[in-house]
């Protein structure tokens, strides 16, 4: 499917599919989309909203689009903490240390 044919359906206010999202985001990924084109879909995100459908299927393209670990063979719970970094960004330096008493309990 055409990149603007994804972007006119949001707009419209329609469902996106698993896969169209996914292949939006490859075509991000591979920068074969301008910036007029992933600013206007994510114009039409805030605009319209997303279910959590379609949230979920942004969440996992977005995941697949690099390399992926598997940590499965470790015990206990595998967590993860996202940051988009910068200067507002006072969680990650107090997050580690107020965890990691816990993690003994958590096998």
């Amino acid at each position: 499917m055409l990149p603007q044919e994804i972007i006119r359906r949001k707009r419209d206010g329609h469902r996106l599919s698993a896969s169209e999202i996914a292949t939006f985001i490859k075509g991000i990924a591979a920068g074969t989309l301008s910036e007029g084109q992933i600013g206007a879909f994510a114009m039409a995100v805030f605009l319209k909203g997303m279910s959590r459908e379609e949230a979920v299927a942004l969440t996992t393209a977005m995941r697949d689009s690099g390399d992926v670990l598997d940590w499965s063979d470790l015990p206990g719970p595998i967590t993860d903490k996202h940051s988009t970094g910068g200067v507002g960004d006072n969680v990650s330096l107090m997050l580690a240390p107020i965890v990691a008493p816990a993690a003994p309990m958590c096998r």
